[in-house]
């Protein structure tokens, strides 16, 4: 144990490294019924879904803590799950198969990424500006799925959307959810989505006993253990013919790249700057295997049939509790798989509790706005333009190529296209030529 994971050399034991793993699982358990909300919005199997999600995010964990020894868990990323859903199997009308092709595909280009060294490039010739701009968009995109899903917002022919029926059961137990978790937030900050769904779940089976509203959570008849299914492994093979029957398939890989490359690599260096381990040349130490674990992860992910695998913040819970080396992620990893087989209880977890999660986390990705330099108006514009067109196309895809396009011309109009590298130059053209063929 000491020469895999270096305890004493971080100052840490067996012990504290267990208990900082489950802090981490309990933190990150809230996004599994999420996710698998959103993935079963493709047609996809909800017991499959949940088996898949639960099995890529505990393998996905234990590479991390394996080959890069971080204290870093990681599940589907919800950006990129919000991408495939909305846009790519929604919008799009592409089958979940073939989403999870594209997947595949870019959890491989990930690993080349990782192992060559082209992230530097790649990083360096995005400005920050942009990238924060795609992490905000991202979070109002998420909060605008939740507002939808769980009937706050609706359909209207009148005004696109409009305010929902407040006084449903579904919508007052989400709006209690929403209450209970911002108070969490604000008040305790340990746990807050965990503990705001369990209240809410609570409240949600009390309001279901005089409704019968279908987006209620219910008992389940039937708390057998064992429920798994591994009907999703393998689907993404399926795919590879309906995937390249088109000629948006270079903008969907690119989409997906780009989304899971920010919201990896930033979290990741995010989180291991609390854990303060080890550098080199300025650089976290092992940082490029934790990338490579990262994009492996994404791809074992495919491959079981969910979305990329991403580093989440809830991983700070963990370093925060004395998590300092990839035991802490093993174990995180280890609770995930043992979750599999008690999935009768994530079936408790309906829209009306995820929603309010999602609404949350969206408004906390929006704190990215700070970052940007309003009063330099290329900033501002192509800022803006990435979080609105992602938001009113309902596409992350289309945000992101608007915002580029935007950002080359008002640097263009400006004279100052100098600052734009030949390889966003690049990236600028390959999404006009996108909307030039749709």
């Amino acid at each position: 144990m000491e020469h895999l994971f270096r305890l004493k050399e971080r100052n840490t034991n067996v012990r504290t490294e267990i208990a900082a793993g489950a802090t981490t699982y309990f933190a990150m358990i809230y996004v599994v019924s999420i996710i698998v909300t959103m993935m079963m919005d493709t047609g996809m199997p909800e017991e499959a879904a949940y088996t898949s999600v639960l099995f890529a995010s505990g393998l996905g964990c234990m590479i991390m803590g394996l080959l890069a020894n971080y204290p870093v868990g990681l599940a589907p990323s919800l950006g990129v799950t919000a991408l495939f859903s909305s846009t790519l199997c929604g919008r799009m009308g592409y089958s979940w198969q073939a989403g999870l092709c594209a997947v595949f595909l870019v959890g491989i280009i990930m690993l080349l990424i990782a192992v060559t060294g082209i992230r530097t490039a790649i990083l360096r010739s995005i400005p920050a500006h942009l990238k924060n701009a795609i992490s905000a968009g991202i979070g109002f995109f998420l909060t605008f799925v939740g507002l939808k899903n769980c009937g706050i917002i609706v359909n209207s022919e009148q005004n696109y959307v409009a305010l929902g029926k407040i006084f449903s059961a579904e919508v007052l137990v989400s709006l209690f959810g929403i209450i209970i978790m911002l108070a969490l937030i604000i008040k305790w900050k340990k746990f807050p989505m965990i503990f705001g769904m369990l209240g809410t779940t609570v409240i949600g089976l009390i309001v279901g006993f005089f409704s019968d509203n279908p987006g209620l959570p219910r008992i389940p008849e039937s708390f057998s253990l064992l429920q798994a299914s591994g009907a999703n492994f393998g689907a993404f093979v399926s795919g590879f013919g309906e995937l390249f029957s088109s000629p948006n398939v270079i903008i969907i890989i690119l989409s997906i790249l780009f989304v899971d490359f920010f919201d990896t690599t930033g979290t990741l260096i995010a989180v291991i700057s609390r854990a303060k381990l080890p550098t080199v040349n300025g650089e976290p130490e092992n940082i490029n295997r934790a990338l490579s674990a990262d994009a492996l992860g994404s791809i074992v992910g495919a491959v079981a049939g969910t979305t990329s695998v991403s580093s989440y913040m809830e991983s700070e819970t963990g370093i925060e509790s004395g998590g300092r080396t990839g035991l802490t992620a093993v174990t995180t990893g280890v609770l995930f798989l043992i979750s599999i087989f008690l999935y009768p209880i994530f079936s408790l977890l309906t829209v009306c509790v995820t929603s309010p999660v999602l609404i949350l986390v969206g408004s906390l990705m929006v704190r990215q706005f700070a970052k940007i330099d309003w009063r330099d108006y290329v900033e501002a514009v192509s800022s803006f333009t990435t979080v609105i067109m992602m938001t009113l196309t309902y596409s992350i895809a289309d945000g992101i190529a608007f915002g580029f396009i935007v950002y080359g011309l008002a640097s263009l109009f400006s004279n100052r296209y100098k600052e734009v590298s030949p390889l966003m130059w690049i990236m600028i053209g390959m999404f006009t030529i996108y909307f030039i063929l749709i």
